[in-house]
Parts: structure tokens; sequence; C-alpha cells
């Protein structure tokens, strides 16, 4: 994954209705997000020669919805994330499953370079 900030768009799979979009920085090994109302810590792994990346990610929810369910939100624990992905030099699409609760949510991301980070 080349380091630099991405918008993101997550949508969720396996029958299971939900959508969301937000920010991300990869740098180095870590990942660094948010959107709205939640915020996202964790790092990943890098295979350059076959332009893949995997990694894991907690899931925090900074601010209540009155309105809105989040994704992975309305929980009073991080929700653990593991994703598997392939890149570009502008773009990149992800997999992941999240542990919310007992229950298991599947999703696909969309990701779109917005910036570079130098090293």
């Amino acid at each position: 994954m080349k380091n630099g900030l991405y918008s993101i768009h997550v949508v969720l799979l396996d029958g299971r209705s939900g959508k969301g979009s937000g920010v991300v920085t990869f740098r180095d090994g870590e990942l660094l997000g948010g959107d709205a109302y939640l915020f996202y810590v964790g790092s990943y792994t890098v295979n350059h020669e076959a332009g893949t990346f995997k990694g894991e990610v907690s899931v925090m929810q900074h601010t209540p919805s009155p309105d809105m369910s989040p994704l992975f939100g309305n929980q009073s624990q991080p929700v653990g994330i593991g994703l598997t992905g392939t890149f570009t030099d502008s773009s990149a699409t992800m997999n992941g499953t999240a542990l919310v609760g007992k229950n298991s949510q599947i999703f696909h991301a969309t990701l779109r370079k917005l910036a570079e980070s130098e090293k």
C-alpha cells in the first residue's frame, strides 16, 4: 500500500444493508482514519511484488448519532476487523470481516488516494 491519505467507501455484504464513507491514512504499516461517528486505528503489512496488503483494525465510536446507526458503531467496546486488499499507485480495494458483538459483518471497501505522504 502506498503511503498517503485515502477516501474510503464501505459497503456491507452477505445480505446486510449499510454503507459508509470516511478518510484513512496508510503510512509505514500504520493505519489511522475516521468519519463523522467512528475512528479507526490499526496496522498492516504489504507485499509490494504482489500488490497486496493485509491488516488488523480497531474501530471505535467517538460521537453518538441520534438518528443513524454507524456501520460498526453503537458499541461500548472497540470492534476488531481483519482485512485484505490489493492496490495500485492511486487506489485500492479491500475486503474484511468485523466482529460486532457476537455477529460478524463482511464488507467491501474502495479507496482512492487523495494526497501523498512522505516517508
